[in-house]
């Protein structure tokens, strides 16, 4: 089975055809580094981490790229209302990100380009646009520049609206704009606005428009013409729209297919900082492991809406444990091949659901055969393929390995847990019943569960 994925483009789902034979190319829109980022944004990190993963998995040599918006309207408002600069803002919360994604183990890009290093590219594109007739500087002396919507006949066709029914485009100040709904490319400096949050141009002094950043970097990586470009549900417009738009407007294809993950919602409505619902990571990861916090992301199809809730977060975590358990208990680390019936829920339109339950099948079939008293490797090296496509393989070294610390408590508290099972299995063997289930029932209150295995009893932390 090829792989299929659903493009928004067309509203179906496609076999993937790459330009390039045995290769592929993805463009993902990453974050606006305003803020700390919560559960919502990480999203779309962990979803094309998986797409990434799967295409290489399938032997695709595959170029990666994922920008990050440092430079935009909310960064100098929430830097001036917080006294600092906007860079440093930006900077800070940029780290605050790539800390999240690590935590997460969503894999660094090819290559992930910021905004303000891509000045040159924008103000070249911004001048092909208008030398085609597509775009224009606004008269009022402004310094603005503005994609002419009604110059192109296509403008709507990613998100199926028309023009005459959207609405004004609120990315600028209206006055220098031929119709209201023509979108800012280049934006003049304000006198509010600091003089290091603007570039020289042939306009005058400005900043690029959010939208024509992601269409310079796309073109200067990945081509004028790519595979896919990505983001979440919310960008299909008018970001996504204005970047078909402008892109095509200048004579490059780009993006063939378009995707987009949904929201995760709480209370019926997108994760959003001004709802005041947002949940950081730092916090989120006070109740869960990252691999436990990845696993109930990974575990929902990318494009079906996810309401957060803790008590959903823990049962995942619960989920994950078991299968964690099974690893254990199989003592295998050899990595195999990913069965048929993972393979095929993935290439349909990237499956995770159907392939989270191959991988609990495979570890009910294992534990069986260890209750059985037989081998389960087959089946441990069939899970570790699985968990390694997912990113969720304990053994990954991005999970970072335990401290020092950490390892001495585990060896102090096992030789604790051998003593008191050591304890029980005299008091079982003299067919001391209630001395037995009081010596385990200890062990439960703190916490320990124990496994009765053919090969002994084995002990791990609920």
């Amino acid at each position: 089975m090829a792989l299929r994925l659903y493009d928004s483009a067309t509203r179906e789902v496609r076999d993937f055809t790459p330009l390039q034979p045995g290769k592929a190319s993805l463009y993902v829109c990453g974050l606006t580094v305003q803020s700390e980022p919560h559960v919502g944004h990480v999203r779309s990190g962990v979803n094309f981490d998986v797409l990434q993963r799967w295409l290489r998995v399938s032997g695709y040599e595959t170029t990666f790229i994922r920008n990050v918006t440092d430079i935009d309207d909310k960064i100098l408002a929430k830097s001036a209302d917080q006294g600092r600069p906007w860079y440093n803002l930006g900077y800070e919360m940029h780290r605050e990100l790539d800390a999240a994604y690590a935590s997460l183990n969503v894999a660094r890009p090819t290559y992930e380009p910021l905004a303000t290093g891509h000045i040159p590219e924008i103000i070249e594109l911004i001048e092909e646009l208008i030398a085609k007739g597509h775009a224009y500087a606004a008269e009022d002396g402004s310094a603005d520049v503005y994609f002419d919507v009604r110059s192109w006949p296509a403008y709507g066709e990613l998100s199926g609206q028309k023009v005459e029914d959207m609405e004004a485009a609120a990315d600028a100040d209206p006055r220098g704009k031929r119709d209201p709904r023509d979108f800012a490319l280049w934006k003049g400096r304000k006198v509010s606005e600091p003089e290091t949050a603007s570039w020289p141009s042939p306009w005058g002094l400005g900043r690029p428009g959010w939208h024509i950043e992601c269409s310079a970097m796309a073109g200067k990586y990945l081509g004028p013409a790519f595979d896919f470009h990505g983001g979440g549900l919310d960008l299909r417009f008018p970001h996504h729209e204005n970047e078909q738009a402008q892109s095509r407007a200048a004579g490059r294809p780009f993006a063939s297919y378009w995707l987009h993950n949904a929201w995760i919602t709480t209370s019926g409505e997108k994760m959003s900082k001004s709802l005041g619902n947002s949940l950081v990571i730092p916090e989120v990861l006070k109740k869960v492991r990252g691999i436990e916090l990845r696993y109930y992301l990974v575990a929902a199809h990318y494009r079906s809406h996810v309401e957060f809730s803790f008590s959903a977060l823990d049962e995942a975590a619960s989920a994950f444990q078991r299968i964690e358990s099974f690893l254990e208990r199989a003592d295998s680390s050899e990595t195999g091949a990913v069965p048929d019936a993972f393979r095929e829920a993935m290439d349909d339109d990237l499956g995770t659901p159907g392939a989270v339950a191959v991988l609990h099948d495979t570890v009910r079939e294992g534990n069986r055969r260890l209750s059985a008293g037989d081998s389960a490797a087959a089946e441990a090296a069939a899970v570790r393929g699985m968990l390694d496509v997912l990113g969720l393989d304990p053994d990954d070294p991005a999970w970072g390995p335990a401290s020092g610390d950490d390892e001495k408590l585990t060896g102090a508290l096992d030789v604790l847990v051998r003593g008191v099972l050591d304890e029980r299995a005299q008091a079982r063997a003299a067919k001391d019943w209630a001395r037995a289930d009081a010596l385990r029932d200890r062990l439960k209150e703190a916490g320990i569960e124990i496994e009765d295995t053919p090969e002994g009893p084995k002990w791990s932390v609920n």
